[in-house]
């Protein structure tokens, strides 16, 4: 059996059914369960929005929260739900607050608007848990998440290059289906 999981790097940006794993890997290593539930209590957070990304890494029982936050109270709630898991010994909370901006509200509402009205992204308005997520930072956009095909993500760019007071576009989403070749 492969080694235990040494880092496993998971985005809030999953939903609940799709967990990525290193090839090999199963559920049945002490740390990826501790990982996959360190998960689940970061995507039920009650005030986690499309706004918000959070990632994390576990080691050795070490959790590092990496990302950005719209609502503050975030960041030390993550911190908390994490450290309730059974096999974490400590959190490294390293979390960025977003700039609080009329401005970037402005856009994150006309991103909000632009890409789950758009027909090739509007199925994922529809979900409780939205696999796309908006981070903007002084007019700066990033893109994270996981969509279903490589046009999908193309159609993100275009979409929120297309916001007005949008400055710059990182797409850093992932596809889940890749293209047939």
């Amino acid at each position: 059996m492969l080694k235990a999981i040494q880092t496993t790097a998971l985005g809030l940006m999953l939903s609940l059914a799709a967990l990525p794993l290193a090839a090999g890997q199963s559920f049945s290593s002490p740390e990826a369960r501790t990982a996959e539930q360190v998960r689940k209590q970061i995507v039920t957070l009650p005030f986690l929005s499309i706004f918000d990304n959070i990632e994390f890494t576990l080691r050795d029982g070490v959790v590092t929260l990496e990302g950005d936050v719209y609502r503050r109270s975030l960041k030390k709630s993550a911190e908390r739900v994490a450290l309730q898991v059974e096999g974490v010994n400590r959190v490294e909370n390293n979390i960025r607050f977003l700039p609080v901006s009329r401005f970037d509200d402005q856009i994150r509402v006309q991103l909000v608007r632009a890409l789950f009205t758009h027909p090739a992204l509007d199925r994922y308005a529809l979900r409780s848990v939205s696999p796309i997520r908006i981070i903007v930072n002084n007019g700066d956009v990033r893109l994270t998440g996981v969509v279903n095909r490589e046009m999908e993500k193309n159609v993100a760019t275009i979409v929120a290059n297309q916001i007005h007071g949008v400055f710059s576009v990182t797409n850093d989403l992932r596809v889940e289906v890749p293209n047939k070749g």
